[in-house]
């Protein structure tokens, strides 16, 4: 007598089949994931924390230089808010098609394979990463205890201790708590608009009282050397860096379909709106000469203009540098 071979019934099969998509749902529920703790105020100030460091702040002394009159180095500043804001749609598109933590390393990682996902962020974390959070601390040491040595050279070893222990501060504040980080980077963006807010008012009040002679003739000068008109470039472009820092931290964002791109809408506008003011500020206050020979413009920028209240400026610009410093430590570490 001939064995009937038994066939799987729908009902065992259609068993099966659940029991398995279960399992995939429970092993992907297990899991470690970076917990969804980014709003939308967050994501515009971790881009805004980023871009308004140091740049702003020394920057403008570069591009100058190069283009050689006020009315040219305006137009170089809003050229390179455009030339941001492109590049910065361009990683929101990659941020919603590829929405994972990382930024260039998944990008590269999905585009090319393991090895030069690798070799990207061997170079990050070897080199680039920590030079910048060297340079942005070393940046901050130095305005904090200038006002302690007015008539002499600041120490190199106090600057360094101070610097080191700050970068240690800040790790240890990102290793604890990402919400904390998250609050302090909120307080750090209103304190660096205030700063550029300062700069602003200040230059445009001290036009309308009739010292807007550095502005009369503004294309006075201007170089038509495109090898120069590049070198410009180059520094504009350099202080709107960090748009890209938000795309790091993709899936700590809450619905980062909507509001990755609308955090790239708001703040790529409002800081090129604010670059754009303070230098149209500080040209009406300095002439192109004095922006040169300055080492920290808003600092020569605020003696000039705040009289006694000039001590405000060095303040805002090391709290501007902090604040810089501790979103990189929090979008680097991802």
């Amino acid at each position: 007598m001939s064995a009937t071979p038994m066939l799987s019934s729908p009902t065992s099969v259609t068993t099966v089949d659940k029991v398995f998509v279960m399992g995939e749902e429970e092993d992907s529920n297990k899991r470690v994931r970076m917990k969804k703790q980014l709003g939308l105020l967050e994501g515009v100030a971790i881009i805004i924390g980023i871009i308004f460091g140091s740049g702003i702040f020394v920057s403008p002394t570069g591009v100058i230089q190069e283009v050689g009159s006020p009315g040219l180095s305006v137009i170089v500043w809003m050229l390179c808010g455009v030339l941001s804001m492109v590049g910065a749609l361009c990683y929101a598109e990659l941020g919603t098609a590829i929405p994972k933590s990382g930024g260039d390393y998944a990008y590269i990682f999905e585009a090319f394979g393991p090895l030069p996902a690798f070799l990207y962020l061997w170079d990050a974390m070897l080199i680039f990463v920590p030079t910048t959070n060297a340079i942005m601390g070393l940046t901050f040491a130095s305005y904090v205890i200038k006002p302690f040595f007015p008539s002499c050279q600041v120490p190199d070893s106090s600057v360094r201790l101070l610097a080191a222990a700050t970068i240690c501060f800040l790790t240890f504040i990102n290793c604890y708590d990402v919400k904390l980080t998250t609050r302090l980077q909120n307080i750090f963006m209103f304190t660096k608009i205030a700063a550029l807010v300062v700069i602003i008012i200040a230059g445009f009040a001290y036009m309308f009282w009739g010292n807007a002679g550095n502005l009369k003739d503004p294309f006075h000068g201007s170089t038509r050397d495109a090898g120069k008109i590049a070198v410009s470039f180059c520094s504009g472009i350099f202080s709107y860096s960090g748009w890209n820092y938000l795309n790091f931290m993709t899936e700590e964002l809450k619905d980062p379909y909507v509001n990755l791109p609308r955090a790239i809408y708001i703040s790529l506008p409002l800081v090129t709106l604010i670059y754009v003011f303070a230098n149209v500020a500080y040209l009406a206050v300095l002439t192109p000469t004095a922006m040169i020979t300055s080492n920290a413009i808003a600092v020569t920028f605020a003696d000039k203009v705040l009289g006694i209240m000039s001590w405000i400026m060095p303040v805002m610009v090391a709290m501007s540098v902090f604040g810089g410093l501790s979103v990189h430590i929090m979008t680097s570490s991802r």
